[in-house]
């Protein structure tokens, strides 16, 4: 039974922060780390005490993890950032909640004795004869350990006590992977064998010329362990000296934070093919719209605060059955049906209407980059002022534009306005005339609610509800909240500015207008968008041309190709300017190989040139991927480094060192890859962090350049976004989850019904004799057909929880086994 891990986090805001800065503010920043390696920076804040950031991410971590910790920073120009405090949750405090973490959390004082990482491999043996009795320690090496030199490493050694007794290893100089090899050996007295309640404690440290050595993490391992099996070999994690984080009572300011930690046991997939086969037969055998169905059942069971998620697991899980839009057919008939006014078309959180979200996020993202990325990254590089608001034009804000004095609130809104049209026209322009662009899928889907929605609302006054129920999924629920959050998307690394961020509101609230076809202009309060009306009424005709043209597409067509276009090897997954490592030749500097090349990634080559249009490209085959992982900053003195591992037809190893230009593209750049590889068949179970130079690694200082690595891989962690690789077991485990919290509410209504209520079923029931095999008669009850499925539905349910409480079962047999026969 394999096992998934998922960490949802969102930084929301600080307060109360402390000034780090001579004005008297600060300019604060987040660092996440899952067990101390960086997985997320946020954007900095500038001078600011209560800064809001908003920022979330979902980490795909198949090993598991220990702790999750937040350092709040402030940024200096010059010197180091300076160190406000930190927020840590373990693993245990996370997934206590239910629900996830929801709060305030004050920050706590960063001490270097609890941020230690790595593990350290350890045999311990305990002897017995005649003539002495003895504590052998074999130190066999450690990895990842914490650096403490400003070289970026760290000068090891290990200490091994028992009561009065202890014994060191070595010293090994510069490195973060030390290999010790030794034995150590503590000679004890015959009465401390009768211990039961003493501790064997492994420190390791890092060794320092002057001052005191740092603390580099400890193993601490009852000696009744000993007693019981003698012998003890294996990985140990590294704990800090001791829990010292003590809330310093909001002196040095709080978080706001929400954390959800979804832990799920996946079965086998035979297990979930009950219920895909109901899934499925929702959707391509419905007996009637209005008639129940495995999904019908599982949105009434569905929470309001679950449903983004169940929407885009199904999604998934209908891309991966290739019957993406009979399930959205589905939902949005019987949503069309049950609507009588065609002003509140999908204007709820349902389910039809979130499963249209989700799926225009998992197949149209590229689409979606390539036709605002240009104008986006256009705005984010001008930041003019922009101001249509009488009561928010700042005067000050503004750059004088000629030569007669102060600007007037006149100039700064007509110059506002000329902006926000050049702006918006290109947005519209590259729009409509994106058709052919636009994936086929999600043109078939619109075509058929097109058709639901002309169906149902047939009256000429209705005329425009067919192209306003496409729009208002196309325009006010994708391109919109993409312009005014452009992170969030992936169109953009960091927040935009106060004013960068105000022209990008302007023009989402225009953009809004576009979507509902101009008919609600000059009804609302903010009349001083009355200069855009024109622009927008104007842009009508053309955008009713264009939801025409998107949907004049045959279902043929559109069956031939890919539902996903992130698995289609022509299409680019991701794209920019990286650093590559040059190998050839003797370097002078290691920081002058780094040479700036164009990078495209699509799912079949990671290809780089000198510039985008240069036509000659070098590329590496994405089946000879074994490997995508960090590097450590003392091998080329860079930060923000990783490095491709590649391997060709005769089993050599080839490595490929790319330089991003922050942590959150390395860690974009990195997932992205190990995506596009994930099922390749030769990955690797270890790397070296460090580089081969002057004859051995730098990492854990071996000569033989062959040697296997001496830290683990990581290549199955991934940040959750649009382009997950679809995962049939893991997304119907969720659904099993959301059904599971539900059976009882399905039971009472559908089982335990009266028998006179025909409310939410529309047949009779029938008794009928019938004969069983043996020939003893029985009584039959003819279910209603919703009472059939509700019934198949449960038995499901029940088949998959029985499952997971027999495999859960053997694996406790399994630790106990290795427990007492190690």
């Amino acid at each position: 039974m394999a096992k998934n891990t998922s960490l949802y986090f969102r930084i929301v805001e600080g307060r109360n922060l402390p000034a780090k800065d001579v004005s008297g503010t600060s300019d604060p920043y987040c660092i996440v780390k899952v067990d101390n390696e960086v997985v997320a920076r946020t954007a900095t804040v500038w001078k600011n005490l209560n800064p809001f950031w908003g920022e979330e991410y979902t980490l795909h971590l198949p090993m598991g993890f220990h702790s999750l910790s937040f350092h709040v920073m402030d940024e200096d120009t010059i010197g180091h950032d300076d160190v406000i405090g930190k927020i840590t949750l373990t693993k245990e405090a996370i997934g206590a909640q239910a629900k996830g973490l929801d709060c305030w959390l004050n920050l706590t004082k960063v001490d270097p004795d609890e941020e230690v990482q790595g593990e350290i491999h350890l045999g311990l043996e305990l002897l017995k004869d005649t003539e002495k009795i003895s504590l052998r320690c074999q130190v066999i090496e450690a990895r990842d350990l914490a650096p403490r030199d400003i070289s970026g490493t760290s000068d090891p050694f290990t200490r091994v006590i028992f009561n009065n007794h202890s014994a060191e290893t070595s010293i090994i100089k510069k490195t973060r992977f030390p290999h010790w090899g030794e034995t150590l050996e503590l000679e004890l007295d015959p009465e401390e064998l009768r211990e039961e309640e003493g501790t064997v404690t492994v420190q390791v440290w890092d060794w320092d010329m002057v001052g005191k050595n740092d603390f580099l993490g400890k193993v601490e391992i009852p000696f009744a362990c000993l007693h019981k099996t003698p012998q003890l070999e294996g990985w140990f994690r590294l704990l800090p000296l001791g829990n010292n984080e003590v809330d310093a009572g909001g002196k040095l300011g709080a978080l706001r934070l929400k954390v959800r930690l979804v832990e799920d046991q996946i079965l086998p997939s035979m297990y979930y093919q009950p219920l895909i086969d109901l899934l499925v037969e929702s959707v391509i055998s419905p007996t009637e719209v209005e008639d129940s169905s495995a999904l019908t059942m599982l949105e009434e069971v569905t929470t309001v605060e679950s449903r983004q998620d169940v929407a885009m697991t199904l999604v998934k899980i209908y891309l991966g059955q290739g019957l993406v839009v009979p399930f959205l057919d589905y939902l949005n008939t019987r949503e069309v049906n049950h609507t009588t006014d065609p002003n509140t078309l999908f204007r709820s959180n349902s389910l039809a209407s979130k499963a249209m979200e989700q799926f225009m996020k998992a197949v149209g993202m590229l689409y979606l980059h390539e036709v605002l990325k240009p104008i986006i990254n256009r705005i984010f590089d001008e930041k003019k002022y922009i101001e249509l608001d009488p009561c928010k034009i700042d005067l000050n804000r503004t750059r004088r534009i000629s030569f007669k004095g102060a600007v007037s609130e006149a100039e700064v809104r007509d110059s506002s306005v000329e902006m926000l049209q050049s702006y918006l026209t290109s947005i519209i322009e590259s729009i409509v005339s994106s058709v052919d662009q636009c994936p086929p899928v999600m043109r078939v889907a619109f075509k058929q609610l097109h058709k639901r929605v002309e169906e149902q609302f047939t009256e000429p006054e209705n005329e425009d509800v067919k192209y306003l129920a496409i729009s208002g999924f196309f325009f006010l629920r994708f391109f919109a909240p993409a312009i005014l959050t452009p992170k969030l998307f992936q169109l953009r690394d960091q927040h935009a500015d106060t004013r960068t961020s105000r022209t990008l509101l302007l023009l989402a609230k225009a953009l809004q207008s576009v979507g509902n076809l101009g008919l609600q202009l000059g009804h609302g309060k903010e009349q001083w968008m009355a200069p855009l009306h024109p622009i927008i009424l104007r842009s009508v005709a053309s955008v009713k041309d264009f939801l025409d043209k998107l949907i004049d597409i045959d279902h043929d067509t559109a069956s031939e190709v890919p539902q996903r276009a992130v698995f289609t090897a022509s299409v680019t997954v991701k794209e920019g300017f990286l650093h590559k490592h040059k190998a050839e030749g003797p370097q002078l500097l290691s920081r002058f190989a780094f040479k700036k090349r164009y990078f495209w990634l699509t799912s079949e080559t990671l290809s780089y040139a000198k510039t985008p249009d240069w036509q000659v490209r070098s590329s590496i085959p994405i089946q000879c991927v074994c490997a995508v992982e960090r590097v450590d900053e003392n091998a080329f003195q860079q930060q923000n480094v990783m490095q491709v591992i590649t391997q060709d037809n005769d089993r050599q190893l080839h490595t490929t060192y790319i330089q991003c230009k922050n942590v959150n593209e390395l860690n974009q750049w990195l997932s992205a890859i190990r995506k596009v590889s994930i099922y390749n068949e030769r990955m690797l179970p270890s790397f070296h962090p460090g580089v081969h130079r002057s004859g051995k690694w730098t990492c854990c200082l071996q000569a033989d350049r062959a040697v296997a690595g001496c830290s683990r891989t990581h290549s199955a962690v991934t940040l959750g976004d649009w382009s997950d690789p679809l995962d049939p077991d893991v997304e119907t485990q969720t659904i099993y989850k959301q059904l599971l919290q539900g059976k009882d509410k399905l039971r009472n209504k559908y089982l335990e019904m009266p028998d006179d209520d025909e409310t939410a079923c529309n047949k009779e029931k029938k008794t009928n004799v019938d004969v069983h095999p043996d020939g003893a008669e029985c009584t039959v009850q003819q279910m209603k057909p919703c009472q059939g499925i509700a019934a198949r539905l449960l038995v499901v349910i029940e088949d998959l929880e029985q499952a997971h409480a027999t495999f859960q079962h053997r694996e406790k047999e399994d630790i106990t086994s290795v427990i007492m026969n190690p």
